[in-house]
């Protein structure tokens, strides 16, 4: 009994002192004045180019159409997000100022928008972001290899026209996002490695396909479209138990191989799907 008294005490005394206390929250960062910098990077004196674009929240333009490495500008209201050009030989990054979470969850009203033309000489190129929503058209650059990193995003990707030189491995992982991308094949890679978590995914495999090519896909929960357009040879492995596959005309089934007949090289996929659906079209 005395013990319970004794308790209770200390509870009403720590009761007494915190409402003597002001807890003060954190505030939320107000924008500055909206700068809109020029950003212009020339190609460095290099055989072996890697661009890396690292790039928080925000929107993110990226297409062809510059005699630099990269030419254009980012519009911003905070000082904190003023990028930074990092070069060191044939490794050239542009990074947004202040990538830490605790400043990217403490804005209020932020802006943060980069619009890049991209040059054509070759290059390997590294996208890394978080939250974002991506436009890029990559059609008509050279891109050796391709890496996309990116978190929550929503981004439409595009190769217009051919990639002008071979691509060894072109690389995407995402988070729970939505994810587009068109004229595939004139990527010209041998290897393409897509990894996503739930989300909507649409992967045109159009252009002009010049070589055999490897696909792996994994998702989680997702709605997935794979389009192949009539007259490309494609087989598609389905690993999942859990999936609808709707496979249009012209795909023939044996158990979880999905087969179109055509000419010429051939597209070799393997699908690994949490649950979800994937459909099969042209």
């Amino acid at each position: 009994m005395l013990n319970k008294f004794i308790i209770l005490i200390a509870v009403l005394a720590f009761a007494s002192l915190a409402c003597g206390f002001n807890i003060d929250l954190p505030q939320k960062a107000q924008p500055d004045p909206e700068v809109v910098e020029a950003i212009s990077v020339p190609y460095p004196k290099a055989d072996d180019v890697n661009l890396k674009l690292s790039f928080g929240a925000g929107e993110l333009v990226l297409s062809p159409g510059t005699s630099q490495l990269v030419d254009g500008t980012a519009a911003y209201n905070y000082e904190e997000l003023k990028p930074v050009v990092l070069t060191n030989g044939g490794e050239v990054q542009v990074t947004m100022g202040d990538m830490s979470v605790n400043f990217l969850t403490n804005f209020n009203n932020l802006k943060n928008e980069w619009d890049f033309k991209l040059g054509g000489q070759p290059m390997n190129l590294r996208i890394e972001s978080g939250a974002y929503d991506g436009t890029f058209e990559f059609g008509g650059l050279a891109l050796t290899s391709l890496t996309v990193k990116d978190g929550a995003a929503d981004v439409g990707l595009a190769f217009s026209e051919p990639n002008q030189t071979e691509m060894s491995v072109f690389s995407y992982s995402t988070g729970a996002s939505n994810v587009k991308m068109k004229g595939l094949a004139n990527a010209n890679f041998s290897i393409f490695d897509f990894s996503a978590g739930a989300g909507d995914y649409t992967l045109d495999f159009s252009g002009e396909l010049q070589r055999d090519a490897s696909i792996k896909i994994e998702t989680g929960f997702s709605n997935l479209i794979i389009i192949v357009p009539e007259g490309v040879n494609a087989v598609v492995t389905v690993q999942s138990g859990l999936s609808n596959v709707n496979a249009g005309s012209g795909w023939s089934q044996n158990g979880s191989v999905y087969k179109q007949k055509g000419e010429g090289s051939a597209l070799t996929f393997v699908v690994e799907m949490g649950a979800g659906n994937l459909t099969l079209s042209k």
